[in-house]
């Protein structure tokens, strides 16, 4: 067992964990002061069902390679093959790891670390449904939708088997038949995620006053904290994705610190050429979609190329966020802006300026061909599946919390807790 790679994986998947609360405290500044614990809550909730469902049969949904499982998934009890439990891995059924077969990490290290992935993306989409949203409806939407969406989703882009030459040789269907390079989840995390976000937004309606300017974040330090969480933790989310501590993932690492670095700068114009004030609010929203749009690409992008895209990627979705006003839709915390149109972009960037495999290098257009179909399909199949599931879940028990609550504030309501209180008997 290589102790080095292991320990490695164990503290990526501990990072990217913390993104979760880090993404409670980030969503939690931008909201009403009295929808703040509410909207941490989603967080939370996904946190203490995904990691659940994740071990009891998301494992075996995500990381099937058997017959009709390579779509669905199912492949024996929990999925986790506990004769293994405390040997060395012996196959490469792994995101992103060129030296699997001889890294020796233990499975239950790539169990954990594909965990804590399936956790964010679920909580990434509660964003989009902020201030108006009832908890037991988001904890049934967000376990219905684990299962039935991301799951097959994460099965279809991180299980693949790598051979000795580094080509992938099984696997789900859109990296190994259509050829898709997604190296930490542009696909099956932020279109999932942003997609299915959208369709929240048009099954919950729009919240009262819904305008430019609706509300003014409560409280901006609490989300620029939470951006440097998001921040901090994304460095085991990408570099971890190789499950090996070498130049891949320090290249990864590298894209991880100057893409988003750029695309904060990027968004920062935008704000200062539209409004004539560069804010703390777009200096984070511009890290976060840096961090988005590098996802999928940054083990194969040179460092000046990964500049490119996260300046290109903080500009444009500081621009696509004011799609829900021309379009209608009331994405709150701007999933779709950020997540759905980065991550879009940060997949096709790979098309054009991969190393090796875009325009640039091949001369042929086939990779930007497949990063678009995979693209397309993960978000139609997202966007479907949530809509489906949503509107099943707001028919039969409610999705949206009542009128005068939300224009109240709905953290006493739902959660009977204030998150600030002053005076009396609260001293």
């Amino acid at each position: 067992m290589d102790q080095g790679n292991t320990g490695f994986i164990l503290i990526s998947a501990a990072l990217v964990l913390l993104m979760t609360p880090g993404l409670a405290f980030f969503y939690g500044g931008m909201v009403k002061a009295k929808s703040v614990v509410s909207m941490m809550m989603l967080s939370f909730g996904s946190m203490g069902l995904v990691g659940v469902l994740w071990v009891i049969y998301g494992y075996a949904i995500s990381f099937s390679n058997d017959g009709v499982g390579k779509f669905v998934g199912i492949d024996g009890w929990f999925g986790i093959d506990t004769g293994s439990l405390f040997l060395d891995s012996q196959v490469s059924n792994a995101l992103g790891d060129p030296a699997a077969m001889t890294s020796g990490h233990p499975d239950l290290a790539f169990v954990a670390f594909q965990a804590v992935f399936a956790i964010i993306t679920v909580a990434l989409i509660s964003g989009a449904i902020a201030d108006r949203a009832k908890f037991g409806a988001w904890m049934v939407f967000a376990g219905v939708w684990a299962t039935l969406v991301y799951f097959p989703v994460a099965n279809w882009v991180f299980n693949f088997t790598l051979d000795k030459d580094l080509k992938v040789i099984d696997g789900g269907w859109i990296v190994y038949n259509l050829g898709v390079h997604d190296f930490a989840g542009g696909t099956a995390v932020h279109i999932n995620a942003g997609a299915a976000g959208l369709a929240l937004a048009i099954v919950l309606g729009k919240r009262f006053g819904f305008s430019k300017g609706i509300t003014q974040p409560h409280n901006v330090p609490l989300t620029l904290l939470g951006a440097g969480l998001l921040w901090f933790g994304w460095f085991g989310f990408n570099a971890g994705s190789e499950l090996a501590a070498d130049g891949i993932a320090s290249i990864a690492f590298l894209n991880t610190l100057s893409a988003p670095a750029a695309a904060m700068l990027g968004w920062l114009i935008i704000e200062k050429i539209k409004h004539g004030k560069a804010t703390s609010i777009g200096a984070a929203s511009g890290a976060v979609a840096g961090l988005v749009a590098i996802t999928p690409a940054c083990d194969i992008l040179n460092p000046g190329w990964g500049l490119l895209l996260g300046l290109i990627a903080g500009a444009l979705c500081a621009l696509a966020v004011d799609l829900k006003f021309a379009l209608g839709f009331d994405d709150s915390l701007d999933v779709v802006g950020i997540h759905l149109v980065g991550g879009i972009f940060g997949t096709l960037f790979i098309g054009v300026f991969g190393r090796g495999i875009g325009v640039l290098d091949s001369g042929s257009w086939n990779q930007l061909g497949a990063q678009a179909i995979g693209a397309g399909a993960v978000l139609l199949y997202s966007f479907i599946g949530a809509l489906i599931i949503g509107f099943a879940v707001e028919k039969t028990m409610g999705f949206r919390v009542k009128a005068e609550d939300e224009i109240a504030g709905i953290d006493t309501v739902v959660h009977g807790e204030e998150a600030y209180a002053f005076g009396g008997a609260h001293v």
